[in-house]
């Protein structure tokens, strides 16, 4: 069984935007179950909050890869919440690229992943468009990264993800549409990681 680790914020959480408390949808809902339903053994370590420019966090996050049992593939999807900060794509993009650096250094998973975030869509959360363009264009920054690593990359802007009233977090269709496109580009790798 192909174990897989997901490192990322609230969409990898599963937060749900209707709750008032920081709680997350149903097991059946989030994507990262979805892919354990269906065969993958998933260790979800999706933090609320959670941004890739916590460079502290960083060894934290490769150790959860280190301990056993050592994930085949790691799945990163981080960025969102620094660009809600303040911060800008390049930016983002630097610190992701220390913390990639560390997960291959430590070669702390056999397959490493990033996954540019959904591009944010006028909302609650989301006031102007300059937070749009930004996170529209952190994807083409991931990519660049991705090449220069030479790690795999997936780009969810691409896939019709529907977000809901505040611009950033993944309605329950969402979620199941996330899973599915993931799923097909796991199902389609070579060696199934």
């Amino acid at each position: 069984m192909v174990r897989i680790a997901c490192i990322g914020d609230s969409n990898t959480f599963g937060f749900d935007p209707q709750s008032l408390t920081g709680g997350r949808y149903a097991a059946k809902i989030r994507w990262t179950d979805r892919l354990a339903a269906a065969g993958f053994a998933v260790r979800n370590l999706g933090v609320n909050g959670l941004g890739v420019s916590r460079e502290s966090v960083h060894p934290v996050l490769v150790g959860e890869l280190l301990s056993p049992p050592q994930p085949d593939l790691a799945a990163v999807m981080l960025g969102s919440n620094d660009l809600l900060t303040g911060l800008s794509a390049p930016e983002t993009a630097r610190s992701m690229k220390k913390l990639l650096s560390l997960i291959l250094e430590k070669n702390a998973a056999a397959t490493v992943w990033l996954i540019a975030p959904v591009p944010f869509r006028p909302g609650v959360w989301v006031p102007d468009s300059r937070l749009i363009e930004e996170s529209k264009e952190l994807a083409v920054r991931y990519r660049l990264l991705a090449d220069g690593e030479r790690i795999r990359f997936a780009d969810a802007g691409e896939w019709g993800i529907p977000l809901a009233y505040d611009g950033v977090h993944f309605t329950e269709e969402g979620h199941r549409i996330f899973a599915e496109k993931l799923l097909g580009l796991l199902r389609g790798m070579p060696d199934g990681s």
